[in-house]
């Protein structure tokens, strides 16, 4: 595409600068100018004179910016990728700017809650569903925008950068959306399917990091792919199961979002959520590991908010209960490899009844 056909376009709008937003930005300037939204002013300035950003070489089509206003007052499509826990504030100083007719699809694989007056993700006994949010829940609640989506799937960072073949799934209930998404988005290496299950994929985008977490304990003791195996197909019946009673549809799990996603994240060291399991297996604390980190690994907190989701519906989830033990209470690795193996299940899939 020429500059002069880039003109004839808006600019699309990224929020977030960290390795997803900055791989997301570059592969949107690939057809359109690029509005990148960072609040760190040397990361603006880094990008601006070096053009390198987290390790990825941004795109000439790309320029960085600190003002949320100007954003969205000229990109009428706007890509929000911030870690969950930042993303309801984040929303609440984007919202005075925004419109009907601007589009939002995210890129946050994690959840939102509201907690009761005092209370804590620590000290509350149990969450319900309406105390948890997927992120397009969030902007709905914080906007006046209709029109939502998010991107999900097997995406690595680094490997985007590479341009490494991959895809992903722009979900969301409007037609209008993913086919926009697609047009924005794909290239010969790199696929674009679209999803109308919104609350399913995002859901499946959130949970499989509980599970990329306990196969890089695995890999961290020493375990082979037969392990792997068994975790991996557990862990899609018990997404299943805990999505479905936060509202997710089946078959959202069962594509590129889900088992696609899922395999991607269990597999490979590039995932923060594998190296957490993995640093926790060779005797690490989770204070160590998350202070060694230049990013937020979601799981974590993930695996808090859906333990006490399981507990207030009453499911049975095995792994995440048991994460939860060794995270945040006194359990090891290997007790907890041990209990999971003696757990009682006489069903391989029940969820298909």
């Amino acid at each position: 595409m020429t500059s002069r056909n880039l003109s004839d376009h808006p600019p699309v709008g990224v929020i977030g600068a960290g390795n997803f937003g900055s791989a997301v930005a570059n592969l949107l300037a690939r057809h359109r100018n690029v509005l990148l939204y960072a609040r760190d002013e040397k990361v603006i300035k880094r990008i601006t004179q070096t053009r390198e950003n987290r390790g990825h070489s941004m795109h000439k089509n790309v320029t960085p910016t600190s003002d949320l206003q100007l954003l969205a007052r000229e990109c009428e499509v706007i890509f929000p990728i911030v870690p969950s826990s930042h993303f309801r504030s984040m929303m609440k100083k984007l919202s005075p700017h925004l419109h009907p007719y601007h589009i939002l699809i995210h890129g946050t694989k994690g959840l939102d809650i509201t907690l009761p007056k005092g209370q804590t993700i620590e000290t509350v006994s149990k969450l319900n569903r309406s105390q948890v949010k997927t992120m397009s829940e969030v902007i709905r609640e914080e906007s006046v925008v209709v029109r939502v989506g998010c991107l999900a799937g097997p995406n690595l960072s680094k490997e985007l950068a590479a341009r490494h073949p991959a895809a992903t799934v722009i979900a969301s209930p409007f037609n209008e959306v993913i086919s926009l998404g697609k047009k924005l988005l794909r290239n010969d290496r790199f696929q674009v399917y679209g999803n109308n299950e919104l609350i399913g994929v995002e859901l499946a985008g959130v949970l499989k990091n509980i599970i990329a977490i306990a196969s890089g304990a695995l890999s961290g003791m020493g375990y082979g792919e037969n392990a792997r195996g068994l975790l991996i197909s557990r862990g899609v019946v018990e997404m299943i199961h805990v999505g479905r009673a936060l509202g997710g549809n089946t078959k959202a799990f069962l594509g590129v979002a889900g088992i696609g996603d899922l395999v991607t994240t269990s597999n490979s060291t590039l995932s923060r959520n594998f190296q957490v399991g993995y640093k926790l297996a060779q005797g690490m604390t989770l204070e160590e590991i998350l202070a060694s980190m230049d990013e937020i690994a979601e799981g974590v907190n993930t695996v808090r908010i859906i333990k006490k989701c399981a507990d207030y519906y009453k499911l049975r989830a095995p792994i995440t209960t048991t994460l939860y033990k060794v995270l945040f209470e006194d359990l090891t690795v290997k007790q907890a490899i041990s209990y999971l193996m003696r757990y009682p299940l006489n069903v391989d899939i029940d969820f298909l009844d």
